[in-house]
């Protein structure tokens, strides 16, 4: 089975499921991969989390329901989920404008948000540069937050990259920098100190740990850190353009991440498996890269 036939199972369970429960850990299993995976790739590929793509078929199918049936707006609710009628009108008007006894009015417009599927684009001759290596077990350490990929947490730092602007705002950036000693030899002098790493280790829920951290080296002060064991993996590397200076470096990740999802993960022969990612950085003060690192298979 292909993965374009793997993600629009994933997307026939969610429409199948509209009024019931969603659960993400079964639309990822139908798409052969982990919860935190499914969620990443169809928001980078979509540009919308998982979470309000449903929310929007949900009221999408309950607006069309509202103008051809004579569903009382309480029942309407609870059928997409909604706790209270209050609640569902809320959600309801935030979407289409208007609240729910309006959209039973001749002539009134609302908005559909039709379901996607996915396929495969030639999008022109643009090169895409990686390469595949195995490397040895090997360990980081550092600075933890654990995130939801749709939902923003009650306590800072909601984001990974608040992660990281909060370290370099409180001055843990800069010790951790100083702790991080002298380098593997695996690393290549080229990259930086500071890197970041994803999914080594599981969390509750559909929640997943970021670390803003270092390799361990022969002479890295630990204590006090998150230690995570990388284990020994293929990787397939991403290696961005170079640009100066680092204020972009934002839109050179997001656009790469999209690009892996959206165009060698589909036709590469290479799966991703569930395990670490990682955010590698290179260059000085004056020009950087990212790296993104993901353990993968060759597809039996």
């Amino acid at each position: 089975m292909d993965w374009l036939t793997k993600m629009n199972n994933a997307l026939d369970y969610i429409e199948e499921n509209l009024t019931g429960e969603v659960d993400c850990a079964v639309a990822a299993q139908k798409a052969c991969c982990s919860s935190f995976n499914f969620q990443r790739m169809f928001s980078f590929i979509t540009g919308t989390p998982l979470a309000e793509y449903v929310r929007r078929r949900r009221l999408t199918q309950a607006g069309i329901e509202l103008q051809n049936s004579g569903i009382k707006v309480l029942d309407l609710a609870v059928k997409y989920g909604y706790d209270s009628g209050v609640a569902f009108s809320r959600a309801f008007q935030s979407v289409h404008g208007i609240n729910p006894t309006q959209a039973r009015n001749a002539g009134v417009t609302l908005k559909a948000y039709p379901r996607i599927s996915f396929q495969v684009t030639i999008k022109g001759v643009q090169p895409m540069n990686y390469r595949i290596e195995t490397k040895e077990a090997f360990q980081m350490f550092g600075l933890e937050g654990v995130f939801h990929p749709d939902k923003e947490n009650d306590t800072a730092p909601r984001t990974p990259h608040d992660l990281w602007v909060q370290s370099q705002a409180n001055g843990e950036y800069e010790r951790l920098f100083h702790n991080a000693g002298g380098r593997p030899t695996f690393v290549s002098p080229e990259l930086c100190t500071l890197h970041a790493a994803c999914g080594y280790r599981k969390t509750e829920g559909e929640t997943f740990p970021y670390m803003l951290g270092a390799f361990v080296g022969p002479d890295s002060k630990t204590e006090g850190y998150t230690v995570a064991e990388i284990p020994s993996y293929t990787w397939v590397i991403f290696p961005s353009e170079r640009i100066a200076g680092w204020k972009g470096i934002g839109n050179v990740i997001e656009n790469l991440y999209k690009r892996v999802y959206s165009e060698w993960v589909p036709t590469s022969g290479y799966e991703l498996i569930e395990g670490v990612d990682l955010e590698i950085y290179g260059g000085n003060n004056e020009s950087g890269y990212i790296e993104l690192w993901f353990p993968v298979k060759k597809r039996g």
